[in-house]
């Protein structure tokens, strides 16, 4: 249909208008409009507000440590996700504390309607249903966005956080239509207008697996998967009971189903060269499993409910574009799922994003001012790693507003510092997606101590309440007393007490010790001491959990905040805006050529590009030097 010529009108002026209404675009709203900046956030539909059109869950491997952060800082998924999940796991529990991670099943529907809710009660935040077509720039300064209905709303701040909907195109085999997920339609002219502004478009591509029916899966001989009791809140806030109310299951393809993949193979439009978008790497589609891992005799899928009230299953781990067709007799072949009924089939979506590498630190654009990019629209993938980007761009345009410096994460401080930092220095070539071996400090960032590490940052910048704040210092205050009571509470050996570390699987104590010297052993836990430790008070789980982790990992927690005061010097050197990489003497070709295309900010941030060596950075620091003094014998010679 041929659309009609607009008249435009002005429709409103605001602080910050939000381009997305899905993971990134909730938080960067609501983070502006609580730090007091008027705020609008865009929708293509208010139905898809905070919809999950992958997998309905949260957190995950790094994923929850990204979730903990969130809301350590006064972000909003956290207490959603423990408002509405189905099913809470802890994964790696049996590993130490760095890799430990919360995941939850959320029912999709309930988590949409909390964080729709949420914005609509929100003083500060206006909402519309409106395809944003046009973003306006003036003198390289953002100025506002136009509707697809003629309305301009002027804005000092814009974030795009448009997901999969930039021109977004799905696939099912030979079928390909313009959509957005979940059978949206598309936004399809913004790309346009991004361009026209300066902003370097690319093509980025990801999938979902087919939602099917629960009554037609046979449930008999999965394997069950239940959740951990008592579940374990997402939220540091969180303080009512929380209970699981479904279970997985585990299912496993086989030799039949990589045979009809392979047979069917040339239909994948992802192997027959119509896809031109680039895949994730870590969430590949189960015919490229096949066809890249031939050896595998089989792969691993979990069935997971949509929501309470619907008989809607997920299957996770069977992404796919094949067709219709042959998306049902492979699924026909797996134990279980032998007269599943498809309700909605998989389908690979393309869309445009940018590239980080064209981003600051704080997600704005380097050449246009108050535009700043958030979620999927950078190159990401996931809810998570999208909710921290949007956390951060809506923190960062609402302190622009007032005129404020941006609240830059170095990599030390969190995973959502390590998130940015990658993005915007070294760039990605496929979907980005957070992973625990991403960060060199991941021992200190564990999501455990989200809360000591980035409230206090919370609350200077304006997101924690009075009263979170009383909470925080009391618990900071209780482990940080207990931990010295343990290091300078002695024990000595007794019958009781090497019986239960014999049993435990490690040394009798020969001479006294610390409370503390006992927790270091591997084997004996903070609890195990209880019944030996006379002056021992009840304590909340989570300062016991801890006392019970900063004591025994002390020497290398350590370890690592003496690397971050090592590295320190150069994550906070800054780099002059003006310096011509062209006339620093000694550089080489290749480290010119990318210090010109990232423009870092800091030796830090230099250090860690691809092509530029440690040579080349002690040869940097020689120049900066040198014009540090040069400038100071000009300002000399003026006075």
């Amino acid at each position: 249909m041929q659309k009609r010529a607009r008249t435009e009108y002005r429709a409103g002026e605001y602080d910050v208008a939000v381009v997305g209404a899905g993971h990134a675009g909730v938080e960067a709203a609501l983070a502006a409009a609580r730090l007091g900046a008027k705020t609008i956030i865009f929708t293509i539909s208010l139905d898809a507000i905070a919809n999950m059109p992958c997998n309905p869950s949260i957190g995950g491997t790094a994923k929850g440590c990204l979730v903990r952060e969130i809301d350590a800082l006064g972000g909003e998924m956290g207490k959603a996700a423990d408002a509405t999940f189905l099913q809470s796991r802890m994964l790696n529990s049996g590993k130490g504390p760095a890799v430990r991670s919360l995941r939850v099943q959320s029912d999709r529907v309930k988590y949409h309607r909390y964080m729709k809710r949420v914005l609509e009660k929100e003083e500060n935040v206006d909402i519309k249903q409106a395809e944003i077509v046009e973003l306006r720039v003036e003198n390289g300064a953002v100025t506002g966005v136009v509707t697809a209905m003629g309305a301009f709303f002027a804005a000092k701040k814009v974030i795009i956080a448009t997901g999969t909907y930039l021109k977004g195109k799905i696939f099912v085999g030979e079928f390909v239509q313009e959509s957005g997920p979940d059978g949206t339609h598309a936004a399809n002219d913004l790309s346009e207008s991004l361009r026209e502004a300066g902003v370097a478009l690319r093509r980025f591509k990801t999938g979902t697996p087919a939602r099917v029916h629960r009554g037609s899966i046979n449930f008999e001989g999965l394997e069950i998967q239940p959740g951990d009791e008592p579940p374990i809140p997402f939220s540091f806030e969180t303080e009512a009971e929380l209970k699981n109310t479904a279970v997985c299951h585990i299912a496993y393809t086989n030799e039949a189903t990589h045979e009809v993949i392979r047979r069917n193979i040339g239909r994948s439009p992802l192997y027959g060269g119509m896809i031109e978008g680039i895949g994730p790497r870590y969430c590949p589609s189960i015919e490229d499993k096949v066809m890249r891992f031939a050896d595998k005799e089989r792969h691993q899928l979990f069935i997971e409910p949509m929501g309470e009230d619907t008989d809607e299953m997920y299957l996770q781990g069977m992404s796919s574009s094949l067709p219709e067709e042959v998306q049902i007799e492979m699924y026909r072949t797996i134990k279980g799922l032998e007269n599943v009924k498809i309700m909605r089939s998989a389908y690979a979506i393309e869309y445009d994003c940018c590239d980080p590498l064209d981003l600051k630190s704080s997600l704005e654009f380097r050449g246009i001012s108050g535009l700043y990019g958030a979620g999927q629209f950078n190159g990401t993938s996931g809810y998570e790693e999208a909710a921290g980007q949007g956390l951060v761009a809506g923190i960062n345009a609402a302190r622009a507003v007032k005129g404020e410096e941006p609240i830059e994460l170095p990599r030390s401080s969190s995973y959502i510092g390590s998130l940015i930092d990658d993005l915007v220095v070294k760039g990605c070539k496929d979907p980005y997606r957070m992973m625990t071996s991403r960060s060199e400090y991941r021992l200190l960032l564990r999501q455990d101590n989200a809360d000591l590490r980035l409230t206090p940052l919370g609350r200077k910048i304006g997101l924690i309440s009075d009263e979170r704040w009383e909470k925080f210092l009391k618990k900071k205050e209780q482990i940080e007393k207990e931990i010295e009571r343990i290091d300078s509470s002695f024990i000595a050996p007794s019958d009781a007490l090497n019986s239960m570390l014999v049993e435990k699987g490690t040394a009798p104590a020969t001479t006294g010790a610390s409370i503390a010297d006992y927790v270091r052993r591997p084997q004996i836990t903070y609890d195990d001491m209880a019944p030996f430790d006379k002056k021992r008070t009840p304590l909340p789980k989570d300062v016991c959990e801890q006392v019970e982790i900063e004591t025994k990992y002390k020497g290398y927690i350590q370890k690592q905040i003496l690397q971050i005061e090592k590295s320190h010097r150069l994550e906070t050197k800054k780099i002059p805006k003006e310096i011509v990489y062209d006339e620093v003497k000694g550089l080489r070709l290749e480290a010119i050529e990318k210090l010109k295309a990232v423009q870092p900010e800091t030796i830090g941030q230099a250090s860690r590009i691809s092509g530029v060596s440690p040579a080349d950075i002690s040869v940097l620091l020689i120049y900066l030097e040198k014009m540090k003094r040069n400038q100071g014998e000009r300002v000399k010679e003026a006075e």
